[in-house]
């Protein structure tokens, strides 16, 4: 299995949407993919709502990303969370380090745009 990821900018704002399982085998290149979106000055919104599942290796590469956030002082919102994906979050503690939405309308909101 492996993980689409597509993106777009709005404004300041980067949309990645990714579709797939988030696991040991494809962490590693999705996160080679996000990191350069994390950029200074700009929000970044990761569309979740076509991922079924994500493993610990998965949840690594989401701090990851987070870590980069906070070093350049951006920020991440995780958007459209599946109940199993958001039961993960939630059981690991990993839900209290982003922000989340339901959907991209609320995240744009979210980010005034």
């Amino acid at each position: 299995m492996t993980v689409k990821l597509s993106s777009r900018t709005e404004g300041d704002t980067t949309v990645v949407v990714l579709e797939g399982e988030i696991n040991s085998t494809t962490s590693g290149g999705l996160q080679a993919q996000l990191l350069p979106f994390v950029g200074e000055g700009s929000r970044l919104l990761i569309d979740l709502s076509g991922v079924s599942y994500v493993s610990s290796a998965g949840l690594r590469t989401l701090l990851i990303v987070h870590r980069r956030a906070q070093q350049l002082r951006t920020g991440v919102i995780l958007v459209g969370l599946s109940e199993e994906v958001r039961f993960v979050m939630s059981a690991t503690g990993f839900l209290d380090f982003f922000e989340i939405e339901d959907d991209l309308d609320a995240a744009r909101e979210r980010t005034g745009r």
